[in-house]
């Protein structure tokens, strides 16, 4: 496509479809009119990827998430489509800002953190393989909050994204399906009728998937929930205003915001409501699609894989065998072989409170007959394994984790160090008794948007050198490493870097009001805010540094900025006091002047995927500080390697496959490795002996226990101080010694600024495993047993 066409492409939908004259149209308008245009080109791939899939009887991937954090998505599809020049030298010609109109585009907020951004760069891959595949979630309104700080403190907003028209989705009313809710249930020998009290309609929303060069197009399909019946006219007619649109409000309620907060009885009851609508929706869907065209349920594990990510579609197990069981009238056994054969389970945590369960009461009355048939399923299992102990539903709690597990063929750690601790801790017990069962597929990114969209530098340096093979074959980046001791191509992986923080530092400053160097070491920690993530070991190393900085302010210190970035759920005080924190040691020291120079701190608000492509670009450094044994892999730390950041990090999750795939030399490790941390808990009095131990960390703690950071309220962060020095289950204390030897390393090896490039060479060149492309054809080797419908170029077919 041309500049001329492209051009061409955009005035017709500014004039056709948005109703806009040239001259009056606003940045919006423009912005759609683009969109439009490119997703003209993507439609035809999309749709010759369809019929492809119903023409080739190959086997389906159907990925359930609630989460899928796609992010923006216009620049994603121009890329990928490969049609930036005719893009950019549209907007040329039309006098726009390429840069301004893609950044209009608000962020889908549709996910939180790596759970969600995982999903998404597993549906890229999948259209970048040519695997037919479709991804299911639900459409939410507002998604996961919008931050904002106040006084440092974080504030919850509305994040509004659909406020504007999404150009990408297409509506399917015409796929509209009725889910239930309470009600009773009327058995019939061995089966049963369920007769809900509640019914919604699950809406269907269609976005495309673009593979790399539009190779292939697959499907996320998002629910909007709608009441069965709306807008009540008598009771309009009566006054009764309010009361008129109350259904169409309460179904709304359904998909409006991701993860509800379950403190409440109405809140837990919301959430287990859509995961139910999400995952019924989906599940009916699956078997509409497969009905029409084959008669014979029992093909179903050959011609569809479904994959549930993590515990929230946990319920498609029960689901699935009541629809083969009581609407299929298949054998109560036969069903749930069939149901095991088809679903599988990845897990995504060993933390137990974050394995869901839910009471048998609330289950009992919101799922009447799933109560009944996890309580059948428990029993059949019983009988095939001669346990008693290992039900989902004990305690009087349904535990989703078990659940999962025992209705899945395959259950899939996320990371080599997780799927072992998976088969000693979580699962020990069922993994004892289904030894085949649990397998590693080690989590990875997409090339396309984590490094050639995000960082056109360096893309376009490796292209330069290696050619353009890499971006879908992302093993090529070895070539890299032969030019690590050529000075030429060091020099201009170090320029690609420098101009990269140059850009941040002027949006630090615009966006922040903080003056920062870019020639200091970025380090950056940008996660979920969580106790086991570790931003509080983070903090106190930068008090202790800044206690240190101010004793001796003429040394010769290597100049930093700390950078943080993520939200703390609503409900979840003591990440909230951690953010809190953070902005309060910002605010003292970056107006120090013995050591504003040497430090900074800066915590931009409302991290998304689309600060992720501005932080990481541009990082020195990546904090993957976890306590060992808790982070289930990460994906964060894999794009900073990707994009030449050096890694200082704990042995746990996917950092065990970084620093063997990058060589230990060119790690920063520090800590206890997750056996040491399990032994050190047995300990009483741990944190108090590591405190005692260490003079600056006792007087980073001192800092904040006596105000400094918070002067008007000294006794702010008790709850931070009194748990580290007496609890510490997270072993920030204990593993702080060791923290601040691998951040004075870091430091020493900053001040050879040829060599550290050289080693940031090394991490990229040597990070093309760490592809979710290679994730993909695990989980299709290891657990889908699927192929890919095509190699080439579909639009050819």
């Amino acid at each position: 496509m041309t500049p001329s066409e492209m051009k061409d492409a955009i005035l017709h939908h500014l004039v056709y479809t948005l109703g806009k004259d040239a001259a009056t149209a606003h940045v919006y308008d423009w912005r759609m009119a683009l969109s439009f245009a490119v997703r003209d080109r993507i439609v035809d791939r999309w749709f010759a990827a369809t019929r492809r899939t119903y023409g080739s009887n190959l086997k389906r991937v159907y990925y359930l998430s609630l989460e899928f954090l796609i992010g923006r998505l216009l620049k994603d599809a121009i890329v990928n489509m490969r049609l930036e020049e005719a893009a950019t030298g549209a907007l040329k010609e039309l006098a726009l800002d390429y840069r301004e109109i893609l950044e209009d585009e608000p962020d889908a907020a549709l996910g939180n953190g790596g759970l969600g951004r995982l999903a998404a760069c597993f549906m890229e891959s999948m259209s970048t393989i040519g695997l037919p595949a479709m991804g299911y979630g639900i459409r939410y309104e507002n998604g996961l909050f919008r931050q904002r700080f106040e006084d440092g403190r974080q504030i919850e907003e509305p994040e509004d994204w659909l406020s504007q028209r999404h150009a990408w989705e297409f509506e399917r009313p015409e796929v509209s399906i009725d889910i239930g809710f309470g009600g009773h249930v009327q058995e019939i020998g061995s089966r049963a009728n369920w007769y809900p009290s509640e019914m919604l309609i699950a809406m269907a929303h269609d976005t495309p998937v673009i593979g790399w060069k539009g190779r292939w197009g697959n499907t996320l399909r998002l629910w909007e929930s709608r009441p069965m019946h709306g807008f009540d006219l008598a009771r309009f007619n009566r006054g009764e205003y309010a009361a008129a649109a109350e259904p169409e409000a309460l179904a709304r309620t359904l998909s409006r915001v991701l993860y509800p907060d379950d403190h409440t009885e109405q809140g837990k009851e919301l959430r287990l409501k859509q995961e139910f609508f999400h995952t019924a929706a989906s599940l009916r869907d699956i078997i509409r699609r497969f009905e029409s065209e084959y008669d014979d349920l029992k093909l179903l594990p050959k011609k569809a894989a479904i994959q549930i990510n993590d515990t929230h579609p946990a319920i498609a197990g029960p689901e699935l065998v009541r629809i083969l069981h009581d609407e299929r009238g298949m054998d109560f056994e036969e069903a749930v072989g069939i149901a095991r054969a088809t679903l599988s389970y990845t897990n995504h945590t060993l933390l137990p409170e974050a394995l869901e369960t839910w009471g048998e009461a609330r289950m009992g009355r919101l799922l009447p007959r799933h109560m009944q048939l996890i309580d059948r399923i428990d029993d059949l299992h019983r009988r095939e394994t001669g346990t008693h102990s290992l039900n989902a539903h004990q305690d009087g709690k349904v535990h989703m984790g078990t659940l999962g597990f025992i209705m899945a063929h395959k259950v899939n750690g996320v990371a080599a160090l997780h799927t072992e601790l998976m088969k000693s801790t979580v699962f020990k017990e069922l993994h004892e008794l289904h030894p085949d069962r649990i397998v590693n597929e080690t989590n990875g990114v997409t090339p396309r948007r984590w490094l050639l969209s995000c960082n056109p530098r360096l893309s376009g340096l490796i292209t330069d050198t290696i050619g353009e093979d890499w971006v879908d074959d992302l093993e090529q980046l070895e070539k890299l490493e032969a030019h690590a001791d050529d000075s030429a191509f060091v020099d201009a992986f170090l320029a690609a870097k420098r101009a990269n923080k140059v850009d941040l530092s002027q949006w630090i400053a615009e966006t922040l009001k903080v003056s920062v160097d870019p020639d200091s070491i970025f380090d950056i920690q940008v996660k979920r805010i969580h106790e086991y993530k570790r931003q509080h070991l983070n903090l106190l190393e930068t008090i202790a540094h800044w206690q240190e900085i101010r004793d001796n302010p003429n040394a010769d210190w290597v100049p930093r900025v700390k950078i943080f970035g993520g939200k703390a759920f609503p409900n979840y005080i003591y990440a909230k006091e951690m953010v809190r924190l953070a902005n309060d040691m910002a605010t003292v020291m970056n107006s120090d002047p013995l050591t504003s120079r040497y430090l900074k701190v800066v915590f931009p608000p409302n991290y998304n995927v689309s600060l992720a492509e501005r932080l990481i670009p541009a990082a020195d450094l990546s904090e993957q500080i976890s306590t060992a044994g808790k982070e289930a892999s990460g994906t964060g730390n894999m794009k900073f390697t990707l994009n030449g950041a050096l890694t200082i990090g704990t042995l746990d999750g996917a950092n065990v496959e970084i620093r063997d795939l990058v060589g230990a030399e060119n790690f920063f490790l520090f800590g206890m490795t997750a056996a040491e941390v399990m032994e050190r808990r047995k300990e009483g009095g741990h944190a108090a002996r590591a405190i005692a131990e260490d003079p600056r960390l006792g007087r980073a703690l001192e800092a904040i226990r006596s105000g400094i950071f918070s002067p008007d309220e000294p006794g702010r962060y008790h709850s931070i101080t009194e748990n580290l020095t007496h609890h510490d289950y997270f072993m920030v204390c204990s593993d702080f010694t060791d923290y601040w030897r691998a951040q004075r390393e870091v430091d020493a090896a900053f001040t050879d600024r040829k060599q550290w490039t050289r080693t940031a060479v090394l991490n990229t060149a040597r990070a093309g495993w760490l592809s979710s492309d290679r994730t993909i054809r695990g989980y299709m080797s290891d657990i889908w047993h699927a192929e890919p419908a095509t190699e080439g170029d579909v639009a050819a077919g």
